[in-house]
């Protein structure tokens, strides 16, 4: 059913939640994972590059702990770190990989826990092109 999936993280427990979700589609529909973390370029400062280093070593670490539990489960994995606004980059990277669906989490790190889902997914899920599948934060209790 789905050819290409991409999962965006944020290195919160929830993107990895959402991966878990992606590599059983995938295993299932033998499709391939894409991972993308982006470097908020409206938070860091992005000019100077040796300010975007560490922001990318760390992106870099999201997506690798991320890419591990699909190799982990024989499922092909792409990963990238992106500068930008973290919803319109990566609604352009869906489209730029032709990918069929997006598998992402309703909360990451943006601390508005009140709210239904994170900026970010609802913006992802209002101006997708293809299906965007939206996995639950974790309950404690």
């Amino acid at each position: 059913m789905y050819d290409r999936i991409l999962v965006p993280t944020d290195g919160s427990e929830t993107a990895t939640a959402a991966m878990r979700e992606a590599v059983a589609l995938a295993a299932r529909d033998d499709a391939e994972i894409y991972v993308l973390t982006v470097i908020n370029t409206r938070t860091y400062d992005t000019s100077i590059e040796s300010a975007v280093e560490p922001l990318r070593k760390r992106g870099e670490g999201f997506v690798d702990n991320l890419a591990a539990l699909a190799n982990d489960a024989g499922v092909t994995v792409t990963s990238a770190v992106e500068l930008g606004r973290p919803a319109r980059t990566i609604l352009d990277y869906a489209t730029d990989h032709e990918v069929d669906l997006v598998v992402m989490g309703t909360t990451g790190r943006g601390g508005l826990e009140r709210r239904l889902l994170g900026s970010t997914t609802e913006y992802v899920t209002a101006h997708a092109e293809v299906p965007v599948h939206v996995v639950p934060a974790a309950r404690d209790g």
